[in-house]
């Protein structure tokens, strides 16, 4: 297929869907419901360039103050979609994913309410805390199993990540070293599993003499505890037992983020729903995805990490029949324009990005959505922040179209996004 005919059929399949879209909204059809039981989200804290990764164009060159991609791009497997030469594993894959070219919002120099955006869908309120998408996920499905909990992140706890008014029961689990796990759910040192038996049955004692609550907070409070003691023994804590997998294994998924993506999946495979993989914790090249100036020179190291670990991740999913029941995700703050800043890079950039699907029994395409030569303007098939989160729903069983409540108060699911419907059937 030509890249022609692959943007002509892009954009009529775009326009097709509109009307149905507009039609679902008004006739109370039933929701688009996939059959993903898991996602497994990664997050590039920074902003990636579209135009460096998975939508390359005209090459640039930031000497003479050429817009355009920092690097040569290559073919994949989905005709007429290219990418990044740095993507030279996920490339072969292509045709497993679906780079969602069109994503965009109107943050562009704030990254905190970039990341607040693309956490949970909405712009920062000064009277509602809104729950992240993770959070959602993890509250409308649960975990998979009784002895996982719903939602877990490998990076920084942070607001952004939270349940907000949803409440802890739909908060996460989190570590930030996959060399063992989650500091809450081990003992501290000196407390033995008898003196914790203890200590549990005088918890208990209390809990029984206070009489029941109809205290919300209170009652979310009760059931993290309850949540914890479940997942504090050693069944659970075998997910993080890494050195129990084969060395050629680890070996593909590569260095300490790869490592990350491996624990994703044998969090998958204990039953956690949700879980959020934070890539570049420790800032590679000073910056992470963030690459003004001199800070683009090392973005390729970022890139190859990135393609390593999700090839890997893609790969092993796919040999344990898992891939169709996980939903891979990649997320950013914002992308990049594609010209050249004072010192060579790329600024910040919301009004067109890309975000990446892999897997979870969608029907991928490679690409969706096309935008100009330089990738700056949407040309067709625009997906908003609230239109992208309604897929990851859709896929994962979540009717996008329910309000949740704070109090009394109905917070819809998604800020009326509506799922890119072609991704599905």
């Amino acid at each position: 297929m030509k890249r022609r005919h692959f943007l002509k059929t892009s954009a009529t399949l775009g326009g097709s869907l509109a009307l149905p879209h507009l039609l679902f909204a008004e006739s109370g059809a039933q929701p688009i419901r996939g059959k993903a039981e898991h996602v497994i989200s990664i997050w590039l804290g920074g902003g990636m360039g579209q135009t460096d990764t998975f939508d390359p164009k005209r090459l640039g060159d930031p000497k003479a103050k050429k817009a355009g991609s920092y690097y040569p791009s290559i073919e994949t497997a989905v005709p007429g979609v290219r990418v990044c030469e740095h993507l030279s594993k996920m490339a072969p894959l292509m045709d497993r994913v679906t780079a969602v070219r069109t994503v965009n919002h109107n943050v562009i120099d704030e990254h905190a309410a970039a990341t607040n955006r693309m956490h949970t869908g909405r712009p920062i309120s000064g009277t509602i805390s809104y729950p992240s998408i993770g959070s959602i996920i993890a509250h409308e499905r649960g975990a998979v199993t009784e002895d996982a909990p719903p939602y877990v992140l490998i990076g920084y706890p942070n607001v952004t990540r939270g349940p907000g008014f949803l409440g802890a029961q739909s908060s996460y689990l989190y570590l930030t070293d996959t060399s063992r796990g989650p500091a809450g759910l081990s003992l501290p040192p000196g407390i033995s599993a008898q003196r914790q038996s203890r200590r549990e049955r005088f918890l208990a004692s209390l809990q029984a003499s206070a009489g029941e609550t109809q205290d919300k907070q209170l009652k979310s409070y009760d059931a993290v505890i309850a949540q914890s003691l479940k997942l504090s023994g050693p069944e659970f804590n075998r997910a993080f037992q890494l050195d129990t997998e084969p060395a050629d294994l680890r070996n593909q998924y590569g260095g300490e983020f790869g490592q990350r993506c491996l624990l994703s999946r044998r969090l998958v495979e204990r039953g956690v729903r949700f879980i959020e993989v934070s890539h570049n914790l420790n800032f590679i090249n000073g910056a992470g995805w963030d690459t003004h100036k001199e800070a683009i020179l090392q973005q390729h190291v970022l890139i190859k990490e990135l393609d390593t670990a999700v090839a890997a991740l893609i790969r092993d999913l796919e040999a344990k029949k898992l891939l169709d029941k996980t939903l891979i995700v990649i997320t950013t703050e914002f992308g990049r324009p594609p010209e050249f800043d004072s010192g060579g890079g790329h600024c910040h950039q919301g009004s067109a990005f890309t975000c990446v699907l892999a897997g979870g029994g969608l029907r991928h395409c490679g690409a969706w959505g096309e935008t100009d030569e330089l990738s700056k303007e949407i040309v067709a098939n625009p997906v908003s922040v609230p239109d992208f989160f309604a897929t990851l729903c859709a896929a994962v069983g979540v009717d996008y179209r329910k309000n949740l409540y704070d109090g009394d108060r109905p917070v819809p699911v998604t800020d009326q996004g509506s799922p890119i419907a072609a991704l599905f059937g």
